[in-house]
């Protein structure tokens, strides 16, 4: 009797959070015409017109059904996370496309941005982010104490910043991120903490075909919520060593992504080239 039960608690959220996500698009899509969608419309890698509020649309849906997938003791920190990850990331989605603020991207720019003595968007939803993670951290630490509760604290805070981070660093072209993003949800269902992911997972897979189709963008805001919540999932193996040495991948990444362009290298790899057109308009 545990393998349905099992399976009828990742299915509920995932049809949830498939359901949230397109009621959320529909609203996105009544707003993209009228004034107050305009400061959210962009002009995609391609040329073409999309809009950044299938950001909002993915962050609300994948983090209302997160938390209602998720184990007791994670609920709080799946809502602390995919809220705050939302909110810091639409402030940079809007603030960040300010002429002023144009210089200050990737960690380089904002480090500069720093010692010039601006606070650049990008760095308020770092710090944002970051406080989110280390609260995640506190509301799901265990009881003990000393030197091991200090480092699954860090690893904790590490992952949900860190995947926060990458995933939002794979949002250049369309459905890039929403797939990373439903694949890592997939294959983290399992074990106890794995209702964690299957809202978010179904929020994805509903928000995906309009993300390909370039009608919308993920933006900060979705791309971070989502990430914070896988970050989060990751949090949860049961395993330390399994942790640290996902923080140690995802911290890599997120150097090598400073001076290496992800997306020279996936169109240089033979599979992860056709998986990230798959779906994708000509250009």
């Amino acid at each position: 009797m545990t393998a349905p039960r099992t399976g009828a608690s990742r299915l509920l959220p995932a049809l949830a959070g498939a359901g949230a996500a397109q009621v959320a698009l529909a609203g996105a899509r009544s707003l993209t015409g009228r004034p107050a969608g305009a400061p959210w419309r962009r002009t995609n890698y391609a040329g073409r017109p999309v809009t950044l509020l299938g950001g909002p649309a993915l962050a609300l849906s994948a983090t209302a059904t997160a938390v209602l997938g998720a184990p007791t003791g994670t609920r709080a920190a799946a809502a602390v996370v995919g809220t705050v990850s939302g909110l810091v990331g639409g402030y940079d989605d809007l603030a960040g496309a300010r002429p002023e603020q144009a210089r200050d991207k990737g960690l380089a720019g904002h480090l500069r941005a720093l010692r010039a003595g601006r606070v650049s968007a990008g760095a308020v939803k770092v710090a944002g982010i970051g406080a989110a993670a280390a609260v995640a951290a506190l509301l799901t630490r265990d009881r003990g104490r000393g030197a091991g509760a200090l480092v699954d604290g860090v690893l904790t805070t590490g992952l949900v910043a860190g995947t926060a981070n990458l995933l939002n660093l794979l949002d250049l072209r369309p459905g890039r991120a929403a797939k990373v993003g439903a694949i890592a949800a997939a294959t983290a269902l399992g074990g106890p903490a794995g209702g964690l992911v299957s809202g978010p997972l179904g929020a994805t897979l509903a928000v995906l075909p309009s993300d390909l189709g370039e009608r919308v963008m993920l933006g900060d805001c979705g791309a971070n919520a989502l990430g914070s919540l896988l970050g989060l999932r990751l949090a949860a193996m049961p395993h330390r060593g399994a942790r640290a040495t996902a923080l140690a991948v995802i911290t890599g990444l997120t150097l090598a992504s400073e001076k290496v362009s992800f997306t020279r290298v996936i169109e240089a790899t033979p599979g992860l080239r056709e998986l990230d057109r798959l779906g994708r308009l000509p250009t």
